[in-house]
């Protein structure tokens, strides 16, 4: 039994004394193959296969931001009441830091009563709840609702403009400048299909729960008294239509931010400048028939999915295991049957202390032996380093044992 307790202590203070450092070379590896296709190829440039008569239209996949049809994309126009994709962006950004919640009452502005076009005709002894304003914004797509709440979050809608184009900066909107957060014509209030696009997956990728009003046909406000019909016929009439925006004026013309998702495939189909209401609508089932019809979304991994076993050096436990960080998937054409390769790079050892998620390699996946994107392996869980209170507290806990 002495010897076997020598043994031990000089186990332990090799395992200590020894020092190591982290490698990043790859010792574990394996491939994946599966026969599909990757889709992000755009629509050759200047080309126009569907026969659009918009001023400009795209189509992308909402996960990836993949363009999967490109017509006259980055062409500055008029949005008009696309513009309230932005005003609602910011909006649902508000109850999320907790400045808003849904049951707030929001009084009408002077401003807000005086305004135009599209309305639900709110007055200055009114409040609404922003759920209810939100209604009105998403399905009858209301002026004077969103002023309200502009005024009410920013204080005017001047200030609320200014957060409009610094977040439109921000998701790299490089085609827009907003002058006003409803869309009523006014000179230098652009943007692009594309941009409409980018802030139409922020939306609905960032805050999913927005659904519950774009997918709204038909509903009332003020206890029955008044009646929203959804102006993005497309709710009713396209099979998983999940929204979003419709606008329109005398000179933007008409215009179409579409959303639909069927198979986990989630697109969104912008149009503008359409020459008639149901033209837009027509481009728009054009574009995503197109989508749904050509591409699948085709997962190729999945969180916590186990990738390899990592050696943990100076820690509590000589190794873990390593998984996938997040769910990864790739938008791919129906047509062809090519593969994707999933190589695993795992670090050859990793000193202790680990924490739960902590990088310790990278997933990267192949199309044609081309990359299209990677995601960090992390660590199952936590690994204590080992100190030398934590030896001694080992040592005694094995020399009690053997004891027994």
């Amino acid at each position: 039994m002495k010897k076997s307790i020598i043994s031990l202590i000089t186990f332990f203070i090799f395992l200590f004394n020894v020092t190591y450092a982290s490698s990043t070379i790859p010792v574990w590896s394996s491939t994946t193959k599966r026969t599909n296709d990757l889709a992000v190829k755009t629509v050759a440039e200047n080309k126009n296969p569907l026969g659009l008569t918009c001023g400009g239209a795209v189509l992308i996949e909402q996960n990836s931001g993949n363009v999967l049809y490109d017509h006259n994309m980055h062409e500055k126009l008029r949005p008009a009441s696309v513009t309230k994709v932005m005003s609602i962006l910011l909006i649902m950004e508000a109850l999320d830091n907790g400045k808003i919640k849904l049951s707030d009452k929001i009084p009408c502005s002077e401003e807000a009563a005086s305004m135009g076009g599209s309305q639900i005709w709110l007055n200055t002894t009114e409040e609404l709840t922003v759920e209810e304003m939100l209604k009105a914004i998403c399905i009858v797509s209301a002026n004077d609702c969103v002023v309200a709440m502009a005024d009410y979050l920013e204080g005017s809608q001047d200030a609320f403009v200014k957060k409009m184009n610094l977040k439109a900066e921000q998701l790299g909107m490089k085609d827009t400048t907003f002058k006003n957060c409803h869309g009523i014509d006014e000179d230098g209030h652009l943007t692009s299909a594309y941009d409409i696009a980018l802030m139409s997956k922020e939306l609905l990728s960032k805050h999913p729960e927005i659904k519950k009003y774009t997918t709204i046909y038909m509903d009332t406000l003020r206890n029955g008294q008044s009646q929203l019909v959804n102006t993005n016929k497309l709710v009713k009439n396209y099979n998983g239509c999940t929204g979003l925006k419709t606008g329109s004026t005398s000179i933007a013309l008409y215009n179409l931010s579409a959303s639909a998702t069927r198979d986990n495939l989630s697109l969104i189909a912008v149009v503008m400048k359409g020459n008639t209401s149901q033209e837009r609508f027509n481009e728009a089932k054009k574009l995503l028939d197109y989508g749904f019809s050509n591409y699948q979304y085709v997962n190729i991994s999945n969180k916590d999915d186990f990738a390899g076993i990592c050696k943990i050096k100076n820690g509590v436990i000589p190794e873990i295991n390593v998984v996938h960080k997040d769910n990864y998937g790739v938008v791919m054409p129906k047509s062809k049957d090519s593969q994707t390769e999933n190589k695993i790079e795992i670090y050859e050892s990793a000193n202790a202390p680990i924490s739960k998620g902590d990088k310790l390699g990278t997933a990267n996946f192949y199309y044609d032996k081309k990359l299209i994107g990677s995601i960090d392996l992390v660590a199952s869980e936590s690994v204590d380093k080992y100190t030398f209170s934590k030896i001694t507290k080992k040592i005694y806990s094995e020399w009690f044992k053997l004891l027994r």
